[in-house]
């Protein structure tokens, strides 16, 4: 059997896009190298695009790399540059860069092990069901896999991946749920606990998915519509409605609601944004300075 063949029963886990070009970030990682790879052996077309955030000397370095595997495995290479400063929120910062700057319907190298983090770390912001359930894994072809399927993936293709320091960099606190929590968590649980989580999150997925599609009847612009819908859809139309590229906090939902119900006449709803209520209908405007009392207007 060739080293091809033995990747072959880890490309049947994954669920890449049957048509279409292949958009694939891969920052030269493991995991974005071995999404690469896998995705090559689809058959589409592929188009690898590599993120320099400007924050590491040995970015360009990295770049070769991935331009150099992307050749190997015939598919087409993009290189984004960007300007971050180091500082505050960087993880989330370079996230909103890095996306911003990619095609929405680009793919990335997310594993099993990654959920099993995403899901702790929404549940220690206090999320509920969607946190749970963690994420879609319409963008994820390879959310199945394991981090060290991955790694097995780059043996087999003769291929050595970026080490990246950031992963073990504790100021991010997504690398001490990886480096601290979960290896915790398995000692505790005497088990793997990344399959428990992931299993978990499944489940909260197909209740967040049916939750979602019966609240497509509530309109989050009807005040008598919200008022008369059971409070679960009605909190999940105005999380759908308020949602940019994170959801919105459980207060200002329920802010919204306490103005769809006549309490009051507006209330600010998170990133300088309003809503407010002109004859039953409620609509989300632009919050400016002469706005700054109307949290909660009556």
């Amino acid at each position: 059997m060739s080293d091809l063949d033995q990747i072959e029963p880890l490309l049947t886990n994954c669920t890449f896009p049957n048509r279409g070009t292949l958009h694939c970030a891969v920052s030269g990682g493991a995991d974005s190298s071995a999404l690469l790879i896998l995705a090559s052996l689809t058959g589409s077309k592929v188009i690898a695009y590599h993120v320099d955030h400007g924050l590491r000397p040995n970015g360009s370095a990295e770049r070769d790399q991935v331009a150099e595997l992307s050749q190997r495995v015939n598919a087409q290479f993009k290189t984004v540059t960007l300007e971050l400063e180091d500082g505050p929120n960087l993880e989330a910062r370079a996230r909103s860069a890095r996306f911003a700057a990619l095609p929405s319907t680009v793919l990335t190298g997310h594993t099993a092990d990654d959920q099993a983090e995403t899901i702790l770390l929404h549940l220690l912001r206090g999320g509920g069901l969607d946190a749970s359930a963690g994420m879609r894994p319409k963008h994820h072809p390879i959310l199945s896999l394991r981090r060290a399927d991955t790694q097995q993936v780059c043996e087999l293709f003769d291929w050595r991946p970026v080490n990246d320091p950031t992963n073990v960099d504790p100021r991010f606190r997504r690398n001490r749920i990886r480096n601290e929590v979960i290896p915790l968590l398995n000692e505790i649980a005497e088990r793997d606990v990344v399959p428990l989580l992931t299993r978990a999150g499944q489940l909260a997925e197909t209740d967040r998915d049916l939750l979602d599609e019966l609240a497509q009847v509530v309109d989050p612009t009807d005040a008598a519509s919200l008022t008369e819908a059971p409070l679960a859809l009605a909190r999940r139309a105005i999380r759908t409605w308020l949602r940019n590229e994170h959801p919105p906090q459980l207060a200002a939902v329920e802010r919204v609601l306490a103005v769809a119900r006549g309490e009051f006449q507006g209330t600010e709803v998170g990133e300088g944004r309003t809503v407010r209520r002109t004859r039953g209908k409620l609509r989300i405007e632009t919050l400016t300075k002469d706005d700054s009392q109307v949290r909660d207007s009556g």
